[in-house]
């Protein structure tokens, strides 16, 4: 969490209004939360284990910047992050993934968070013997059985000049390597084909991990096969250095990292919560599968050990964010236990006209910038006035009030709508200056606009 130790709440949302528009409620609630990690491991020890994470939930219409806020929470927290579905789990004795994976997951980002970081740190070195290991290829030492050795009048050995003139073939060889002179060379290598065994296994319901284990467990017992390359010096290079770092990286204490960061600094976001909510009304059928999986997560966000392959995994301060639209059900239909897991909720407000020019232009992914760098790679200048802006925002407006209400979303399928010909004819155009205004975005729209059900498929 070294980027959240320097950066203020107030920093935080910054960040994070360079790419959502408004919620500012929900930007302030996660930024606290992401900063609160980072002072609990700053408290006195014997306070820290009683800090328990105050979990989010998130409510609002689809297409608002839930998801958004979660995408740029993860880049931002630099801590092991994970995004599901609600809706993919089921509770324990129905088809389906059971919660505990949700963990397995985490720690499973977290191996290759701290593995990655671990190769950084062993880079320089792992260069060094690849380097080594390629001029070895390139011109071998001399075999010892054939190397001249003398005796000095004092009676000591003494190895034939024939070896200094070998390791300065090979430092002139280095500079060469260096200097990027030799790579149209090839040369070969012996590098281990990556081969799956052809096992199926079959496991219970809830326990296909199980499966995925047992492949890597046989994996790791059958013999590794190699394979001799023909490769370019840069590959060759690339290559040896990556066998070296996985040589130089201690997975065991990188396991053993990876459950203490993901135990401390874990993030998990839950999309789509609403979807396990009960409903009033005809609580049979699937309901009864709904509230299991809120029970089976009880204990995940309360706090309980989870068994993974690494071992095991404590999740009382695991930070857990929900978010969910709400449309049917809402936040109460959720079982009283799991409304309590999440103390901090924070509403969404629904997309206006002025939102949109805003996500239009504001934003530094903002979809006008997108379309434009797109099609500068066909040499066309496309440009928007802002009358064009202005209409973009007010007919996705008008079709979210009058169809589903699905927010930013709908802006993607209006300006897709109005840019079609345009996208298709691109690379054919003679005009490469191309001016888009409110009369070309009504020219494309209207007529789609004016068949309400023609509307409601197309846009």
């Amino acid at each position: 969490m070294s980027m959240a130790q320097v950066m203020t709440p107030r920093e935080i949302v910054s960040e994070l209004d360079r790419y959502i528009v408004g919620q500012n409620d929900a930007k302030r609630a996660v930024a606290i939360a992401l900063r609160n990690r980072w002072r609990r491991q700053n408290v006195p020890p014997e306070l820290r284990d009683e800090i328990a994470p105050k979990n989010i939930l998130m409510i609002g219409p689809t297409g608002v910047g839930k998801t958004e806020i979660s995408r740029r929470l993860a880049k931002l927290a630099q801590a092991p992050f994970l995004k599901v579905e609600a809706s993919k789990y089921t509770e324990v004795g129905y088809v389906g993934r059971d919660v505990e994976s949700i963990i397995r997951d985490l720690v499973e980002v977290t191996v290759k968070m701290v593995r990655e970081e671990e190769r950084q740190r062993v880079a320089l070195k792992a260069h060094e013997a690849a380097e080594e290991r390629l001029l070895d290829i390139l011109f071998p030492p001399p075999s010892k059985a054939r190397r001249p050795v003398g005796i000095t009048p004092e009676g000591n050995l003494q190895v034939a000049p024939g070896e200094d003139s070998h390791r300065d073939t090979r430092e002139k060889l280095r500079k060469l390597l260096r200097g990027g002179h030799l790579n149209e060379r090839d040369v070969e290598l012996e590098v281990t084909a990556q081969s799956t065994p052809m096992v199926e296994v079959f496991t219970p319901q809830g326990m296909e991990e199980m499966g995925v284990n047992m492949k890597d467990l046989f994996s790791q017992i059958m013999p590794k096969k190699t394979k001799r390359r023909s490769v370019k010096i840069p590959e060759a290079m690339e290559i040896l250095t990556q066998e070296e770092a996985a040589r130089l990286v201690d997975m065991d204490q990188v396991a053993h990292d990876a459950i203490a960061r993901a135990e401390q600094s874990g993030i998990v976001f839950i999309d789509e919560i609403d979807k396990i909510a009960g409903r009033e009304a005809g609580r049979g059928g699937p309901d009864v599968s709904r509230e299991g999986v809120q029970r089976d997560l009880l204990p995940i966000v309360e706090g309980t050990t989870v068994n993974t392959k690494y071992g095991s995994v404590r999740t009382d301060h695991i930070l857990f964010v929900a978010s969910g639209a709400f449309h049917i059900s809402k936040p109460s239909d959720l079982i009283p236990e799991f409304q309590g897991r999440f103390p901090i909720r924070v509403e969404l407000k629904a997309l206006t006209r002025e939102d949109f020019v805003r996500i239009l232009t504001e934003p530094e992914n903002a979809l006008i910038k997108q379309y434009v760098a797109l099609l500068k790679t066909e040499q066309v200048e496309l440009s928007f006035s802002d009358d064009a802006i202005l209409a973009l925002a007010e007919i996705a407006a008008a079709v979210n009030a009058r169809s589903e209400n699905i927010g930013a979303r709908r802006l993607h399928t209006v300006l897709e709508r109005v840019l079609d010909e345009l996208s298709f004819s691109a690379p054919e155009l003679t005009e490469r200056q191309v001016g888009i205004d409110a009369a070309y975005v009504h020219q494309r729209l209207d007529p789609i606009i004016k068949d309400e059900d023609l509307s409601r498929y197309i846009l």
